[in-house]
This record gives C-alpha cells, structure tokens and sequence, in this order.
C-alpha cells in the first residue's frame, strides 16, 4: 500500500528529496534574512524571473502529465506558480511606489485654476 513505491520513488529518495528540500528552506529563510531594504527590489525582480522559469517548467509537467495524479499536481503547479510570478510583481510594484515623489495636498478650499485667464 505503499503510493511511492507504485511510482517507482524509493524511500531513499523521498529521504534525499526530503534533505535537499529542508536544506534549501533553511538556507533561503537566512539568506533572505540578512538582504539589507536597498537590495530587496532587485533582487525581488530578480526573483521574478526565476519563478517565471519555474511556471514554464511547470507547464511543461503539465503537458507531460498523462493520469489524474499528474494532472492534479500539474493543475496545482502552475497555480501557484502564477500566483507567486503575479505576487512578485505586485511587491514589486508597491516598493517602487514608495520611491516616487508625492505631490503635497492643496489646502481645502483653494483651487489651482481659479487664479488662471480664461
């Protein structure tokens, strides 16, 4: 009744899988830790990029996939790939907001075009 081995996954496998994924957790939630604020934009467009090949790469396991299983974790893949492609740029977008001037608010009651000849 084991479901991996029906796929051909060893449990030494899922057990290097397992390793390789919580080493990469890790390493990723320190390092993205220490990014000083100035880097975090570049290197949140960078990241886009990235995630981008990771969507095709899911599409590609889509178009791979030839039984439920496959299509499910196909389906879901892509999925959140797009999510992240599209939440990375919107922080991308909200950061670069913060570095555009503002205009301050005219005070109540006065009009900028009252004063101009018509």
């Amino acid at each position: 009744m084991n479901l991996l081995a029906d796929v051909g996954v060893s449990n030494a496998t899922l057990a290097e899988g397992l390793f390789v994924f919580s080493l990469a957790a890790f390493l990723g939630f320190v390092l993205i830790g220490r990014v000083p604020a100035t880097l975090h934009t570049p290197l949140m467009s960078g990241t886009n990029a990235i995630h981008g090949i990771v969507l095709v790469g899911a599409l590609a396991v889509a178009a791979a996939a030839h039984d439920v299983a496959g299509d499910v974790i196909a389906v879901v893949a892509v999925f959140l790939g797009t999510m992240n492609v599209v939440g990375g740029f919107v922080v991308t977008d909200r950061m670069l907001e913060m570095f555009k001037k503002r205009t301050p608010p005219s005070a109540p009651g006065t009009d900028k075009d009252a004063n101009k000849p018509r």
